[in-house]
């Protein structure tokens, strides 16, 4: 048996990332075996959405970060000005040297190098690791249409409002999405919807744009007060409660919303059509919003 190939990976991008204190390329980056969050995915991460490299919504992001880590008792490393000068000079860095209108960075905390054991160590340094990639939004054709989903079981554990690293559940819930060659997997824990693999999901009804409420089972996505915001602007009714089966397919809309999704219709569920089974006005309104939302970004 050889191990010349043993985990030799494929060939990394020389993008600028930022590692415990030190800037350098993507493909030089390293982390010990023994870092906690390789050994039990014990860490959180944030995904700052940037245009024109200016990040979106920043202080919401910061404040979803601070939630988590105090959820794993880990204390935040860098105050909110350093981590906003990393993310400004790595999404300003894939601009001028790929082109890149709009970008992703990817924030991620672990708690650290230590021996492994379950237990949580006191007093070790938090391993910080943050990288950049383009943003790719939803193609012309996507918000034309509206795109497929399909619905599962959520099989994930109660302490989904914490956006951690621990991510096998999603893997497994992204993947019937991908293997039915749709674009993502609404999920329900018994009778109620919960939320997609990586998205969050509404539901529109009469005009009111519905969601399910913030408790542990749902992540809150940083566009739960943007939406709000928008209906408020909009004169939409907006509701955050317990939503059933039944509820959800009798929907007259359905959307998705993250961070590279923005807002986006749902038109068709496990093969059938929702709704018109074309994209709704409640969802042409909540985009137009959105788009006013970043557009203030450069104003």
């Amino acid at each position: 048996m050889t191990s010349a190939n043993w985990g030799t990976p494929p060939e990394l991008p020389d993008t600028l990332c930022f590692l415990n204190g030190e800037f350098t390329q993507l493909r030089n980056a390293r982390v010990s075996v023994l870092d906690r969050g390789f050994i039990f995915g014990d860490g959180v991460y944030e995904v700052l959405p940037c245009y024109g490299g200016v990040a979106f919504r920043f202080d919401q992001h910061m404040a979803r970060l601070d939630r988590s880590l105090a959820e794993l008792r880990i204390s935040n490393p860098l105050s909110r000005a350093e981590w906003a000068a990393i993310a400004q000079r790595l999404a300003l860095s894939l601009h001028d040297s790929r082109g890149a209108a709009n970008q992703l960075i990817y924030i991620q905390v672990t708690r650290g190098v230590a021996l492994r054991d379950h237990a949580m160590p006191a007093d070790i340094m938090p391993t910080v690791f943050v990288m950049v990639s383009e943003m790719k939004l939803a193609s012309p054709a996507q918000r034309e249409h509206g795109v497929a989903c399909v619905t599962a079981d959520d099989f994930r554990w109660e302490k989904a409002h914490i956006k951690g690293t621990s991510l096998l559940g999603a893997v497994f819930a992204r993947q019937i999405s991908v293997d039915a060659g749709a674009v993502e997997t609404v999920m329900f824990r018994g009778d109620h919807l919960s939320e997609a693999a990586a998205s969050n999901v509404w539901v529109v009804k009469d005009g009111t744009v519905m969601g399910p409420p913030r408790d542990n089972l749902v992540l809150e996505g940083i566009r739960f007060g943007l939406i709000e915001e928008i209906c408020q602007s909009q004169g939409l009714r907006f509701e955050l409660r317990p939503i059933t089966r039944a509820e959800v397919w009798a929907a007259d809309e359905l959307l998705l919303s993250s961070a590279t999704k923005e807002v986006l219709p749902i038109t068709r569920l496990d093969g059938q059509p929702v709704g018109q089974g074309r994209p709704g006005p409640v969802y042409q309104r909540l985009y137009a919003g959105y788009q006013q939302a970043v557009a203030t970004l450069s104003a």
